[in-house]
C-alpha cells in the first residue's frame, strides 16, 4: 500500500547502491534510477549525493529515510491487520535461509505450511547467514534462518533447536576408520572448508580456536559456498569437510560418505532472526512456531540415525 518510491528509495538508502536494491527489489536498475528521480522531483531536492561512483545520502535524503521507515512498518502493519480481522491467512511470506538450512530442511517444511495454508505464497532467498541477517535487517525479509545466533542488535535471535557437525570424508579417506576425530589430528589431512560468512565456517573457526588449534594451521585446499559441491569434492578423497549430519544422511546411508563425530564433540544452534518490533503478522508468527516445532523433529530423528 505504501508508495513505491518510498520503497525503493528505502532500498537503495540502505544499500548505498542502486545495483544492489535493484537486485533486493527485483527490479532492473534503470527502473530504480527512475524512481529516486521522481521523488527528488517531487521534493525538489536532493537525496543522493553521487560522486566518484559512490552514493550518500544528503541531510535532506537523512530526514527522508527516517520517515520511509516508519511509513513503510505502518503501511505493512495496516495492510496485515486488515487482512488479519478478515480471518485470512494469506499473503506473501518472505523467508530467507542459509544454504544448509534451505537445502535440507526447510523444503519440507515450507510444503507442508503451503498445504496447511494454500493463501500463502513463501519467496525463499538462499545465502550464507550473514548475507540473510542483512536482508532481514534492512526489512527486504520477513524473516531468516540462520546458523549460530545473530549480532544485528536490530534484530531477535530464537534458538529454533539444536544440530551437529561432524567429520565426513569418503570411505577409503584415513580418517573414515577413526571412531572420533580430534582437532589436532584434522591439521594432518587436506581440508575443504566453506566460505567466509557462512554460519557453519564460524562455528567451526571458534571450535578449532577454542580446542587450541588456530584456523589457519589446517590444510585447506578449497572453499566453497554450497553444501552440496562440498559433498562432492569429500566423495572424490580430495579431503574431508565438517558438515552437519543433516546434509549427509542420504549419501552416508548409500555408502558414498563417511561421518565421524568430533571429540569433543561439535553442537550448534540453528536460530529464527526477524526485526525487534512490538508488531508481527499472525501469517510470521505462526509460520515461525511451526518451523520451530518441526525442524525440532526434523533433527531429533536426525540425530536418531547412525553417524555411519
Amino acid at each position: 500500500m505504501a508508495d513505491r518510491r518510498l520503497q525503493v528509495f528505502h532500498a537503495v538508502a540502505k544499500h548505498l547502491s542502486f545495483t544492489k536494491a535493484a537486485e533486493a527489489l527485483f527490479m532492473t536498475q534503470p527502473a530504480v534510477t527512475f524512481q529516486i528521480r521522481q521523488l527528488e522531483e517531487h521534493f525538489n531536492t536532493r537525496l543522493f549525493d553521487r560522486a566518484h561512483g559512490r552514493i550518500a545520502l544528503t541531510p535532506a535524503g537523512q530526514v527522508a529515510l527516517e520517515y520511509a521507515e516508519r511509513i513503510l512498518v505502518m503501511s505493512a502493519e495496516l495492510d496485515t491487520r486488515l487482512k488479519e480481522m478478515s480471518g485470512q491467512v494469506a499473503g506473501p511470506l518472505l523467508i530467507g535461509a542459509s544454504t544448509t538450512i534451505a537445502e535440507f530442511l526447510l523444503p519440507q517444511i515450507l510444503g507442508e505450511f503451503k498445504a496447511r495454508f494454500p493463501g500463502v505464497v513463501p519467496r525463499l532467498f538462499v545465502a550464507n547467514s550473514e548475507a540473510v541477517q542483512d536482508r532481514v535487517a534492512e526489512r527486504a525479509l520477513d524473516l531468516g534462518f540462520i546458523e549460530g545466533e545473530s549480532h544485528l542488535p536490530s534484530l531477535v535471535s530464537d534458538v529454533v533447536c539444536d544440530d551437529e557437525l561432524q567429520v565426513v570424508c569418503a570411505p577409503a579417506h584415513p580418517l573414515a576408520k577413526l571412531k572420533s576425530a580430534t582437532p589436532k589430528a584434522l591439521t594432518e589431512h587436506a581440508y575443504i572448508s566453506r566460505e567466509p560468512g557462512s554460519g557453519t565456517r564460524e562455528v567451526i573457526d571458534h571450535y578449532l580456536q577454542k580446542a587450541g588449534v588456530p584456523p589457519d594451521t589446517m590444510q585447506v585446499v578449497m572453499e566453497l559456498g554450497s553444501p552440496e559441491a562440498l559433498k562432492g569434492l569429500v566423495a572424490t578423497g580430495l579431503g574431508f569437510a565438517i558438515m552437519s549430519r543433516a546434509t549427509v544422511a542420504k549419501e552416508t546411508q548409500l555408502g558414498q560418505l563417511v561421518q565421524v563425530p568430533l571429540s569433543p564433540r561439535l553442537h550448534r544452534h540453528l536460530a529464527v532472526v526477524y526485526p525487534k518490533e512490538r508488531f508481527h503478522s499472525l501469517l510470521v508468527s505462526g509460520f515461525v512456531q511451526f518451523a520451530k516445532e518441526r525442524l525440532a523433529a526434523l533433527q531429533s530423528a536426525s540425530a536418531m540415525r547412525p553417524a555411519g
